[in-house]
């Protein structure tokens, strides 16, 4: 990956992107650099500001919390989708537009992709991993061409970047696999990659 595919634009008003609901993958933990929450929550505003609606994994906590409230406290739509094996553990924000009760993991990760026409990669742990990889190669396959963008804020994605920069030198995977994503370390720069991210899919052996 060339890390220089990271942008930072100047400010950006309320804008088409093509994008009407985006689903966002983010931890259940704030972490401990206070700029990833206030990444979460000025992105979580900014996506209501743009009239998109926000579709998450249903948590009251964490940066999954922080984005949720901020998009629904600039009158945004926000949908969360939970299985019911997680309501105790990680309990569900009950102010959000829609919550949606799922069965299990898989059914969840179906239901999100299914309600959404991208995908933006916040900050998160394991989690967050599985969903976004997950997605990368559901577009190497061919079965989606919906947008994938990580917010490499203050360069928390660069080592999952470099490690994919890893399996393409060893020839596991085609040097095109990187237009299977974009990067962005700002608001702005992530709706500027939503928009302009129109690469067709790539169809190749996992």
């Amino acid at each position: 990956m060339d890390k220089n595919n990271q942008v930072n634009t100047g400010n950006v008003g309320p804008q088409s992107t093509g994008i009407r609901s985006l689903c966002v993958y983010c931890g259940s933990w704030s972490g401990i650099d206070p700029s990833l929450e206030a990444f979460a929550r000025d992105f979580g505003s900014a996506c209501a500001a743009r009239g998109i609606e926000l579709i998450y994994g249903g948590g009251g906590i964490g940066l999954m919390g922080t984005v949720a409230e901020a998009a629904l406290a600039t009158g945004g739509r926000v949908v969360g989708i939970m299985p019911r094996s997680l309501l105790e553990a990680e309990p569900p924000f009950s102010n959000v537009t829609e919550l949606v009760i799922v069965e299990s993991m898989h059914e969840r990760k179906r239901r999100m992709f299914d309600r959404a026409d991208g995908f933006l990669v916040l900050p998160g742990g394991l989690g967050t991993l599985d969903e976004t990889i997950e997605m990368i190669t559901w577009r190497q396959l061919g079965f989606h061409d919906k947008p994938i963008v990580l917010a490499n804020v203050r360069g928390y994605w660069n080592p999952l970047l470099s490690l994919f920069d890893h399996v393409v030198a060893t020839g596991f995977a085609q040097p095109d696999s990187h237009s299977l994503y974009t990067v962005a370390d700002s608001v702005e720069g992530v709706f500027e990659r939503l928009t302009i991210d129109a690469a067709p899919p790539i169809r190749a052996t996992a």
